[in-house]
């Protein structure tokens, strides 16, 4: 049979299993407010029996207003004792008649450690179902995907036992170990450079090593580079500057790393690595050169495109990933966290700037709180309505809301999204930040309270100098890889004379690694166990530099009587005004406490 392109009319699909995807996308976006009735119907029909939908008294109901006038509106906080009976071994129908299979843990955190996010086992192949429709869109984009491969850099994260005996790990953790990842079907247009073995490694050096070195050996048959996130692929850069030689070596040789001790993944590399002298020579001359722009098309140069996040948190990377791709496009393909997957970009090759999702309505039940940036109660969700996944306005703000088929009900996200279009009648969204949160460099995510908390202990260790903080603010610098938290301060101190130079470099230092030690498990696993963020940096400024500050914000409109100091910057301005007042900085002198997380 032929394939049908008038099946799409995203365009003429690659192949049959191409068309089906995209029919599929199709429909369901046509249908999107019937869809959105039927997966609400089944979510409550298929739970009534459960303690949570009980509590409500929905008394079997599985229509919307009955669901809208008696479920409440919740976070993470109020699900906590169900959750906290659950992780201890509670298996009764709490909030999913449907066994929980493990616990997928959130890159946000309630006091200071990962919240766990119940699922279960057929939340799997909801995951894959949208991860099949995403190279069929990329298809429509980019011809010939199927004549070469991806080098996407992925990863497994530690995971832990709950008291219970669930499993607790990071979402994609969960779908790389799956049989739907491990034992996929052979697909011409999504085959990767890296082996399963060393996607699978738990350590984190030896599986980049061992990535890269694939990536090297077939940079002929790369047609695109990426990884979960910006931060990512800027990281195997930099794994890359730091270990070239010694992949060198292994390639000229045809020997493998001493390193590499892991015994799936050395056997795996032993029967793959062959002597290369011409590539040896070749990666040497490249990345000998002290030039590094336009490095990834050097080393990889039938690089069609980059596939990472750069939205959100995410863009600050934009710039360093233009310079080291020589200006390659960069696709976001898909919104998804750990509560739920939600949709994909119809548009991947868009530039970032304009990246939207269409939400795909068979993954859950969606809601949109109105959010009103300039709001004192900014969308207060005990008095206002939510508003359906098909009825929301173009322009306008919302913080999402979700109903799962693995339990959560009426369930803030926290994402902001900005409605930006419609495709079908399923809406478009521009992803504009997490709320609340101040600083991110990798999945960390930070708000202003845990700062103000961090800043607060560290600040102790100045009493010896009869010091104090006066003010401060921060900023997340991706300047350097990987990127790292800057923390400016400016400091009271009464005695100047008890201040010899060598003694405050060492406090200031220490106050640097308690800032460290007061931040969530999340951002201490990626400076301790990923690497992905750099020492925390704090940069002292002269007295009055806040006063400058608040005189600045004046000149530009902002009143007297309201002005707050901004608790994180990134307007150039602002951050030059800083940094021409630094009298001097200070970096965390070694790595924070962190072990994988023991559910209590």
């Amino acid at each position: 049979m032929a394939v049908d392109s008038s099946l799409s009319p995203l365009g003429p699909p690659a192949c049959k299993k191409d068309a089906k995807a995209l029919k599929f996308i199709e429909e369901t976006t046509r249908n999107a407010d019937p869809v959105q009735e039927r997966v609400l119907a089944e979510i409550l029909a298929r739970n009534a029996e459960t303690e949570y939908l009980k509590r409500y008294k929905l008394g079997g109901a599985t229509d919307r207003e009955t669901f809208k006038s008696k479920l409440p509106i919740i976070s993470y906080e109020d699900l906590q004792p169900e959750i906290q009976r659950i992780a201890n071994g509670d298996r009764s129908p709490i909030l999913s008649a449907h066994p929980i299979s493990e616990f997928l843990t959130s890159s946000g955190t309630s006091a200071g450690e990962r919240k766990l996010m119940p699922t279960i086992q057929e939340e799997l192949d909801r995951r894959q179902l949208l991860y099949s429709l995403l190279m069929p869109v990329m298809n429509l984009c980019v011809p010939g995907l199927d004549k070469g491969k991806g080098l996407y850099f992925l990863f497994v994260k530690s995971e832990t036992k709950t008291p219970g005996g669930l499993l607790a790990r990071p979402v994609l953790t969960s779908y790389y170990k799956s049989e739907h990842f491990k034992t996929r079907p052979y697909d011409p247009y999504n085959v990767y450079t890296s082996p399963n073995e060393a996607i699978l490694c738990p350590d984190s050096f030896q599986s980049m090593y061992a990535q890269m070195l694939c990536g090297l050996l077939e940079r002929k048959q790369v047609l695109r580079l990426g990884a979960v996130f910006a931060s990512g692929l800027l990281r195997a850069i930099r794994f890359l500057q730091l270990n070239w030689q010694q992949l060198v070596n292994d390639i000229r040789t045809g020997t493998l790393n001493p390193k590499i001790t892991e015994p799936n993944l050395k056997s795996c590399m032993d029967g793959i690595l062959k002597p290369d002298p011409e590539l040896a020579d070749f990666v040497s001359k490249q990345c000998g050169d002290e030039n590094w722009d336009g490095i990834l098309t050097r080393i990889w140069p039938n690089t069609k495109y980059l596939d990472v996040i750069v939205t959100g948190a995410m863009a600050q990377y934009i710039p360093t990933l233009e310079y080291y791709s020589g200006g390659l496009p960069m696709a976001c393909t898909m919104y998804a966290s750990s509560e739920c997957y939600f949709g994909l970009n119809l548009n991947p090759m868009c530039k970032p700037s304009e990246v939207s999702y269409t939400i795909m309505p068979n993954m859950a039940y969606f809601e949109f709180l109105p959010y009103d940036p300039n709001s004192a109660s900014r969308g207060d969700s005990m008095t206002t309505r939510l508003v359906d996944l098909v009825n929301v306005e173009v322009g306008r703000e919302y913080e999402l809301v979700i109903t799962t088929y693995a339990g959560l009900y009426r369930y803030r996200v926290g994402d902001i999204l900005r409605v930006t279009g419609f495709h079908n009648s399923a809406p478009q969204f521009h992803f504009v930040r997490r709320k609340n949160v101040l600083l991110s460099i990798d999945s960390d995510k930070t708000d202003e309270a845990e700062l103000q908390l961090a800043v607060e202990n560290a600040s102790k260790l100045l009493r010896s100098f009869n010091a104090s903080v006066v003010e401060y603010t921060s900023y997340a610098d991706t300047t350097t890889i990987p990127g790292h938290y800057v923390i400016y301060w400016e400091l009271l101190v009464k005695d100047s004379a008890n201040s010899e130079t060598e003694s405050v470099d060492s406090v200031m230092s220490q106050c640097c690694l308690a800032m460290e030690e007061s931040l969530n498990s999340v951002y201490r696993q990626g400076r301790v166990a990923d690497n992905s963020i750099g020492p925390l940096e704090i940069r002292v400024v002269k007295s009055g530099t806040f006063e400058d500050l608040m005189d600045y914000a004046i000149s530009r409109g902002a009143s007297i009587n309201q002005y707050k100091v901004p608790r994180c910057v990134n307007f150039t301005p602002i951050m030059e005004l800083l940094d021409s007042r630094v009298v001097s900085k200070h970096f965390s002198p070694s790595l924070p406490h962190w072990t994988p997380e023991r559910r209590r």
